[in-house]
């Protein structure tokens, strides 16, 4: 009987049926999926930690000089306010023009000293990233997740596997 009714479906139906059989059972076979909160391993490992004391060393010096520049400006820039008023023309027009330029000096040195600390530390975060990144495909193959998350709006505690990770990383 059911010979006679697989014979009366046409071809086309009969071939849909059998393609959809698999894969509806492939649709209900659940996927395994981890989580990485990336933000703590660039924060909170052994090896994020030791880049910050290697970049805080190494800009230390220049944060010196930048942050002397400034209270130099700020403290020359205070007496020419209160001398102002006593100045000829001629001689506070100089002043003023000597101040413009060094805090012109300043935001520049602010600025470049901003750029190379951000350019730093983004090398040295890029470096923890792709050891990172190592580590968890190595996790992820032991564990036999079919993915691995790095944003999400919500994570379950149970599919998070961030202590494995900084824990590999930290060795």
């Amino acid at each position: 009987m059911l010979k006679n009714l697989i014979a009366s479906l046409p071809c086309g139906l009969l071939l849909a049926a059998a393609c959809a059989a698999p894969l509806a059972h492939a649709q209900m076979a659940p996927g395994r999926i981890g989580f990485v909160y990336t933000e703590r391993l660039m924060t909170e490992s052994k090896m994020a930690k030791a880049a910050d004391a290697k970049i805080a060393a190494e800009f230390s010096k220049r944060q010196k000089t930048v942050e002397e520049m400034v209270s130099k400006y700020k403290k020359l820039s205070d007496k020419f306010d209160s001398e102002a008023a006593g100045l000829n023309e001629l001689e506070r027009n100089r002043r003023a023009r000597e101040l413009y330029n060094m805090q012109k000096d300043v935001e520049r040195m602010q600025r470049e000293f901003q750029e190379d600390l951000l350019q730093r530390k983004n090398e040295e975060r890029a470096a923890i990233a792709q050891k990172a990144y190592k580590l968890v495909e190595l996790v992820a193959e032991q564990e036999k997740l079919d993915a691995v998350l790095a944003e999400a709006a919500w994570v379950s505690p149970r599919i998070d596997i961030t202590d494995k990770i900084l824990k590999l990383l930290d060795k």
